[in-house]
């Protein structure tokens, strides 16, 4: 397997083999659904909170007494059928959502991913950003000239959710030079994840043989030996 490599500029520099380990997986749906599921139920936290008839202040005086008015007997005017009383049944922060991702199949996952990403013509390689300053300017002109180089337009006019910066080692200026963009994110190679990959269009990988270095270690564990 091998992809085009482009410059900043867009111009295309060379070609790189590409793993099949980590672009060459058929796609899985049903993998897919399940660690995205389940990466963001281990990303919601329980901060919805209601307090019940035990938790609100008062109500340690009867109402009024038992028998002879007329009314409805009541206990406590906490009750949840009371204004500043309990709730019933409501959302409580003690409530844990998460769940259990097996090594193999989060890996796995992050290789079908990035292999569907690579089929539909989503994964652009760049031989080296070249931003040694934090200047926004400089990176819209490297978006512009990617999309141009590259045929994909969108690129540069999508508003949303547009692309997926992967560097193979934290660079700050990079990142500022991205940071006023709302439909770029900039990540290590280390830190993606299925998750981040279907949020947005386009992967762009920055010094592919140093990022693929990274990404084929991620995905390994997926070829490793079960015990007997």
């Amino acid at each position: 397997m091998n992809a085009k490599i482009y410059s900043h500029e867009g111009a295309e520099v060379g070609n790189i083999s590409l793993p099949e380990a980590v672009f060459g997986v058929a796609w899985n749906a049903d993998l897919v659904h399940e660690v995205v599921i389940g990466m963001q139920a281990n990303a919601r936290e329980s901060t919805a909170h209601t307090k019940g008839r035990g938790d609100v202040r008062g109500g340690g005086k009867k109402p009024w007494k038992q028998k002879g008015t007329g009314r409805a007997r009541h206990g406590s005017s906490r009750s949840p059928m009371w204004v500043g009383g309990g709730v019933s049944h409501g959302p409580r922060n003690e409530k844990d959502y998460s769940v259990k991702i097996n090594k193999k199949v989060r890996a796995k996952a992050l290789a079908v991913v990035l292999s569907k990403k690579f089929v539909d013509a989503e994964v652009i390689f760049v031989d080296s950003l070249s931003i040694t300053e934090p200047k926004t300017a400089k990176g819209k002109l490297v978006l512009n000239a990617l999309a141009k180089g590259t045929g994909q337009t969108s690129l540069a006019t999508k508003r949303k959710n547009t692309a997926l910066v992967v560097l193979p080692n934290r660079s700050e200026a990079i990142e500022k030079s991205f940071r006023n963009f709302g439909n770029i994110e900039v990540m290590q190679a280390k830190d993606i994840n299925p998750v981040d990959l279907l949020t947005y269009k386009y992967v762009v990988v920055a010094d592919p043989a140093s990022a693929l270095e990274v990404l084929s270690k991620r995905v390994s564990v997926t070829a490793a030996t079960p015990k007997k």
